[in-house]
């Protein structure tokens, strides 16, 4: 049995996945304590899944065999895994991962010193629908890339971090489909409309945030065809998630590389600076030589 805490659980998918818990499918997995700023959240889960209420989130530092921190605010990821790095567990991060690129080399800096391992990110990038375009590219289902377009939500004026709070789930089901190779990006808003385009080697994807708009589209263009996808989110969505996290707590590698995990933030950052600069913006990335 292993013991895990949810930290930062006034999102639905705290919620998702104390109901997978619940329906018996991770019997191994223990939740011994759930922590919100909004108190009234973890009380709200208290009461339909009996999970203990922590007064703060570092309480359990020590204590536990893993976490997984779902804040909305991606401010807070780092903040609440910091008590918890020193003692080595697994941890699942939703998105964002963190909000600003000093923080995410930060984050990744100090998980890799202590040998960390992290999964998590965008529910979104882990959906069916996601997961077989993106086996699509690799097996060249359509012939050689032309490009591609997304549509997804965006909230501007979310208290949770504004553009940050929805922006990552767009960002990694575009890096999940067409790799994390973006040379460029030019943003632009019109109204309540954001569009980016992703400049990479030899194909353009374009991209279109829709102020509350609930769902989510990609297409894949190639030489020899083409597919285009609705993405459905369900419970059943982040049970891949729940799966990527258990893995590591039985002691599997991390999905991906520290540097790929934080990418997405370097992305997102991009998107603001041209959308502020009107111009092409290069993606930065962190780069492990240099990240510590």
């Amino acid at each position: 049995m292993y013991k895990i805490a949810i930290l930062g659980c006034e999102n639905s998918h705290a919620k998702s996945f104390l109901e997978l818990i619940k329906q018996g499918e991770y019997p191994a997995l223990q939740v011994v304590g759930v922590y919100s700023e909004e108190r009234e959240a973890a009380d709200a889960l208290h009461e339909a899944y009996g999970v203990a209420v922590l007064d703060d989130y570092a309480s359990l530092a020590g204590q536990v065999d893993g976490i997984m921190i779902t804040a909305r605010h991606g401010d807070n990821h780092y903040r609440y895994a910091k008590p918890y790095l020193p003692y080595r567990i697994p941890m699942f991060i939703d998105k964002p991962i963190t909000c600003r690129e000093e923080d995410a080399r930060a984050f990744m800096c100090e998980a890799r010193e202590n040998g960390v391992r992290l999964c998590g990110g965008s529910t979104c990038a882990a959906v069916d629908e996601t997961l077989a375009l993106a086996a699509d590219v690799v097996n060249n289902a359509y012939g050689e890339l032309r490009g591609g377009a997304l549509a997804c939500p965006i909230y501007k004026g979310s208290p949770y971090g504004g553009f940050y709070f929805y922006a990552q789930h767009l960002v990694e089901v575009m890096t999940r489909i067409f790799g994390e190779g973006i040379q460029a990006i030019r943003a632009d808003q019109n109204g309540e409309t954001v569009t980016f385009t992703a400049r990479y080697d030899g194909y353009s994807v374009l991209a279109t945030y829709i102020e509350d708009s609930g769902y989510y589209s990609v297409s894949v263009y190639g030489a020899r065809g083409a597919r285009t996808e609705q993405l459905s989110i369900s419970l059943p969505s982040f049970r891949h998630e729940m799966n990527d996290f258990l893995a590591l707590l039985e002691g599997a590698d991390m999905p991906k590389s520290y540097e790929s995990f934080a990418y997405p933030v370097f992305v997102m950052n991009a998107i603001l600076r041209s959308l502020d600069s009107g111009t092409w913006e290069a993606v930065a990335p962190m780069e492990r030589s240099s990240a510590c």
